[in-house]
């Protein structure tokens, strides 16, 4: 992320003893360090909270595509695919009955 070589750390650390001087600067870097683990733990909250909000909206399609699979009647599919089938069925059994009928 950050190209930082190792001279450009030695002349950030002469920088920082300069003006922090070299008392507080133990003290500025343990309060750095805090704030950067803070942060971190923060950002793994908010990427945490992320990720099971997808995972939720995740579960609620799939329990919406299982509910509507539920809501199918694999009965009534097939009735409707043999429907043109048993009206010419149909057709045909009043042909051969009027076929069969004796004249009078």
């Amino acid at each position: 992320m950050f190209e930082v070589g190792w001279s450009e750390l030695l002349v950030i650390a002469v920088v920082m003893i300069v003006v922090v001087g070299p008392k507080d600067l133990p003290n500025m870097l343990r309060t750095f360090g805090r704030t950067a683990a803070k942060l971190r733990a923060m950002a793994g909250d908010f990427q945490k909270q992320f990720n099971e909000a997808l995972k939720e909206a995740e579960l609620d399609d799939v329990k919406s595509s299982i509910d509507s699979l539920r809501s199918l009647n694999p009965m009534n599919e097939v009735r409707k695919q043999l429907n043109p089938f048993e009206q010419a069925a149909a057709d045909v059994r009043a042909g051969v009955d009027t076929m069969m009928k004796p004249k009078p």
